[in-house]
């Protein structure tokens, strides 16, 4: 593995806004604020809007599933998709060919909110003030350095 050629020597004390992890904190803590006040209105929290974007993805998926989609573990997502079916978003459907798999369903209020939930993601897209281009390589590259990380965790 390339190692990256750090900005100042380690002996160096770091500076917060040199941090690579200050600003990947401080943009995703600015991009869930800008979603937070468009999905109040649709009465969804950030992880159930998630939630709802991989089941809207792919209707029917198991738990567990959704569980890798989104990067919940069960202990956040039982509650979640709870609060999802009781508002009327989801329905649970326990397997017939094996009880311990449950599968997600979009109801119709569901699939109904879909469509605002869109107009809510572009308006915070379009606040990023990225172009097509810039979008795709920025999510591109988060993508790259999330799965690289998790890759170097054991030999961390």
């Amino acid at each position: 593995m390339e190692q990256v050629a750090l900005a100042r020597p380690a002996t160096v004390p770091a500076k917060v806004d040199e941090q690579l992890c200050f600003a990947l904190y401080a943009a995703s803590k600015a991009l869930t604020a800008a979603y937070r006040r468009g999905l109040a209105e649709l009465s969804l929290t950030y992880p159930q809007y998630l939630t709802m974007l991989a089941v809207w993805e792919r209707d029917g998926r198991s738990v567990a599933d959704l569980g890798s989609a989104v990067d919940l573990d069960s202990g956040t997502l039982s509650p979640l998709l709870r609060r999802l079916e009781q508002a009327g978003l989801i329905r649970r459907v326990r397997s017939t060919h094996d009880e311990r798999v449950v599968h997600i369903f979009v109801t119709d209020r569901g699939r109904e909110l879909e469509p605002r939930a869109a107009a809510v993601r572009a308006r915070v897209e379009a606040a990023t003030g990225l172009s097509a281009d810039e979008f795709v390589q920025v999510r591109s590259m988060l993508h790259r350095l999330r799965s690289t990380v998790l890759d170097a965790l054991p030999h961390l």
